[in-house]
């Protein structure tokens, strides 16, 4: 029996799977096996849509077991702990699992760039439960600000900052200031459009760096437009928990640090003992191979493809990671039914940036759309790539709600991490 397994559920990993069903399904001398620490899929590019209550949770994640259905691959939800490529065996939480091939498609974790206080003072927005959280905690420091009578400490609260002027930082922002002048300045009467600020730092001298200049001028200008602070060449040195220090002098006091800058291979590749590339990646030939370990393949966000210009082919991106899914199915096939390996090679067929409510940037193929025009089509390319119908409906209709009816501003778990709550939690333990 020929043992394939695939570790992680995301673009890539199910991109990889599901190609390798599609080919080797039908035999009974191959077994092919997914393992996630999740059991479902995530369709990262809308976690900003779940921040800004725009659209429900549940409705951007797809089950594994509805994926799967009458599909004949096994699926594990566990934990990985491990990888001895030496002995092509898996450590999991809860066991262990060998094979003969491998894809690791577990993906990338949050880059911090070892700055000082940022992991332990700033949210990050990689998985559904970051933005769950991020959106009752920004939901929570409106509803201490609505009645806070400390102008200092109200302006404070009030002041957003997203670290990273990305395609993440620039939809989360929008996101976010959509949220405010939609709802929350029609519902939190102590709570002016004046007392908000939203301020979206990037380290480089553009925002939406490798975006077409002339789209990225035109994404900056709405920005502006909208009220939003736009700071470039501002490299954060280090978070506290009062707020962040920019370029090792200034001092920006904030209620909510979003960290959106970047992203690092999985700490699970940390011990791997293979040749690794920036911010931890494992390097990979071509053909998505580790070049020590021919039978084992390193997509997504964990690879980094060994060339002189990996950059454009190896970004950390949904549209890398499901082709490098698929080119790593493929060559799985080709090695088992003894055929020519293919290499991989990618070409971006553009971008797509929204830009808030009624607006965005688009490039298909040299194609350039702005405007409400382009929101429809980032909408459209957006339903169409949500895995199934049902979920497509969903989403549709949130979309349809939310042009109507107000957001929902119900905090659904106690925010953990409010130091306001905390300090009065304090208090009132004293007190007994």
């Amino acid at each position: 029996m020929i043992k394939v397994v695939v570790l992680g559920s995301g673009f890539g990993g199910m991109e990889a799977v599901l190609t390798l069903e599609s080919r080797l399904g039908k035999r009974k001398d191959v077994e092919i096996t997914l393992v996630s620490n999740q059991n479902y899929t995530l369709f990262t590019p809308l976690l900003p849509q779940i921040v800004s209550s725009y659209i429900e949770p549940r409705h951007i994640i797809q089950t594994i077991r509805d994926i799967r259905r009458d599909k004949k691959f096994r699926f594990i939800r566990d934990s990985v702990t491990g990888i001895d490529l030496d002995r092509k065996l898996i450590r999991l939480s809860e066991g262990e699992l060998s094979c003969d091939y491998l894809v690791i498609a577990i993906g990338g974790t949050t880059n911090y760039f070892n700055v000082p206080g940022a992991e332990s003072h700033t949210f990050a927005l990689k998985t559904l439960q970051d933005s769950a959280e991020l959106r009752d905690h920004i939901i929570d420091m409106l509803e201490h600000a609505d009645h806070e009578h400390d102008i200092t400490l109200k302006n404070e609260m009030l002041t957003f900052l997203i670290v990273g002027g990305g395609y993440t930082g620039v939809e989360l922002t929008t996101e976010l200031r959509d949220f405010i002048c939609r709802y929350v300045i029609k519902n939190y009467k102590g709570i002016r459009l004046n007392d908000v600020r939203i301020a979206l730092l990037e380290v480089s001298r553009e925002i939406l760096e490798g975006v077409d200049p002339e789209l990225a001028k035109r994404a900056r200008a709405k920005l502006q437009k909208g009220g939003i602070e736009v700071r470039t060449d501002s490299k954060v040195t280090k978070c506290t928990e009062n707020g962040v220090e920019i370029n090792n002098q200034y001092i920006l006091r904030t209620g909510i640090v979003i960290w959106t800058a970047g992203v690092r291979a999985n700490p699970i590749s940390d011990s791997l003992t293979v040749r690794k590339g920036k911010f931890g990646r494992i390097l990979v030939n071509d053909y998505l191979q580790i070049q020590e370990f021919p039978e084992a393949y390193a997509i997504g966000d964990n690879a980094i493809v060994d060339r002189e210009t990996p950059a454009k082919s190896s970004q950390p991106i949904a549209p890398v990671a499901i082709h490098q899914g698929r080119i790593a199915a493929r060559n799985i096939v080709n090695s088992i039914e003894n055929r020519p390996l293919e290499k991989y090679l990618f070409t971006p067929s553009g971008m797509l940036i929204s830009l808030g409510m009624n607006d965005a940037v688009i490039n298909i193929k040299g194609f350039k759309f702005v405007g409400f025009i382009a929101w429809l089509l980032w909408n459209a390319v957006h339903l169409l790539k949500l895995v199934g119908l049902k979920k497509q409906l969903q989403v549709a209709l949130d979309w349809s709600l939310g042009s109507i009816f107000p957001r929902d501003s119900a905090i659904i778990r106690f925010p953990q991490r409010c130091r306001i709550c905390a300090r009065k939690r304090g208090v009132e333990n004293k007190k007994y």
